[in-house]
């Protein structure tokens, strides 16, 4: 096994969970979404977790979709290797017809940082990866900067930063969906403040990170994962250019 084999299988992991999940909307249709989301979530964890134990049984996993008692074994703290999944990350938005704004995301942790990642983006029809990371988009020096906010919870104050910033919010479904959206160009940052989980940010930080975006807490610190207690309740992602603009409005808008 090479470091390039983790690359390649966190791709195609992530890429035919989608897959899948396609299918599953295709043959299921959207007149019970609560069906199909309770559908879409068990049947991608049990396809992420069968092909990982197949494919890396020397690994642990810690998983959205995991029971507490699996989230708490101690094995995970000790490992050296543990990959860091949310078979599907945004569920409503999966249970919506015509939304693409979900993903899957497959992420390994190796002593002490993200190594490989992946962020499908199945109704899209793309998969961000490590193996090949996006090139970041140029600046838009003249125009207003636009910051990913949720659909249903925008922290108010990422609006008083858009306020300050000078920058339009755009409402974007997961978090997988937020942060893919700065690497590809519709926006430029994705704030969030209103609590996450280590599964919700591991894979596509990893991508954001290997493209060279900036990717970290709202106070600047580093994101950190395989952690004991697996919430991860603020983040920052955006083009490099603007993170020292967007982090010093945070700490005026928290004096």
């Amino acid at each position: 096994m090479t470091i390039r084999d983790d690359h390649v299988l966190a791709m195609d992991l992530a890429t035919e969970a989608g897959e899948r999940l396609l299918a599953l909307r295709e043959k299921q249709g959207f007149a019970d979404p609560s069906a199909l989301r309770k559908e879409g979530d068990a049947s991608a964890h049990v396809f992420l977790m069968d092909a990982l134990a197949r494919l890396r049984p020397s690994d642990s996993v810690l998983s959205e979709e995991a029971t507490r008692e699996e989230r708490l074994d101690p094995r995970r703290l000790k490992a050296e290797r543990v990959w860091i999944v949310d078979p599907l990350d945004g569920t409503r938005e999966f249970a919506e017809e015509g939304r693409g704004d979900w993903a899957v995301h497959v992420a390994l942790w190796e002593n002490g940082r993200l190594s490989a990642g992946a962020v499908a983006l199945p109704a899209q029809g793309r998969t961000l990866s490590t193996l090949e990371p996006p090139v970041l988009p140029a600046v838009r020096p003249e125009a207003r900067p636009r910051i990913a906010v949720s659909r249903t919870r925008p922290p108010e104050f990422v609006q008083n930063l858009a306020g300050l910033a000078g920058a339009d919010l755009v409402p974007i479904g997961s978090a997988g969906a937020k942060i893919a959206a700065v690497l590809t160009g519709e926006v430029e940052a994705y704030v969030h403040a209103g609590g996450q989980y280590e599964w919700d940010s591991a894979a596509p930080v990893a991508v954001a990170l290997a493209a060279g975006a900036h990717a970290s807490r709202i106070d600047g610190s580093p994101l950190t994962y395989n952690q004991d207690d697996p919430s991860l309740p603020d983040i920052l992602v955006s083009l490099p250019g603007l993170a020292p603009t967007l982090l010093a409005g945070i700490r005026d808008l928290h004096r």
